[in-house]
């Protein structure tokens, strides 16, 4: 008994988003940085799972979750752990830590931007514009076109 594999059977590929369906998963990448208010850090994974399923099915999906991915990642972890090392140095080194409390001040405000700048892109996406976030989108166009 010999098990031989069809020759015919085309492969299967998933269907494309319609318009609708795109603006919303781009609208839900730029309004998960909304759940980093209650988990903390968790709004990062949503852009990242997001990407990972749309990506073959939507360029567009797969360009607003990258670039939402790399602006939260940026702004919620670099702007923690910024703040928390100048914070620090302002409790070791006084005289260093003078000079670089406003430097704290600034980096703890980066998650509230975050938050302020998501929200635009989740609803511009939604309204059907194209929206970029400073850098960031740069950046992730650059990766999607390698």
């Amino acid at each position: 008994m010999s098990f031989e594999q069809p020759q015919n059977i085309p492969p299967i590929h998933p269907p494309a988003l319609t318009p609708a369906e795109e603006r919303q998963w781009a609208m839900l990448s730029h309004f998960s940085v909304l759940l980093n208010l209650v988990t903390g850090y968790l709004g990062v994974a949503v852009p990242l799972i997001i990407y990972m399923v749309y990506k073959d099915r939507s360029h567009y999906v797969a360009y607003h979750s990258l670039q939402a991915l790399i602006f939260q990642g940026i702004c919620w972890f670099g702007g923690s752990v910024l703040a928390i090392v100048t914070s620090l140095l302002s409790g070791v080194i006084p005289l260093i830590g003078l000079a670089c409390l406003p430097l704290a001040c600034i980096f703890a405000i980066l998650p509230l931007i975050a938050l302020v700048y998501g929200t635009i892109g989740g609803i511009q996406t939604n309204q059907g514009q194209d929206f970029q976030y400073w850098l960031a989108g740069d950046w992730a166009r650059g990766m999607l076109n390698k």
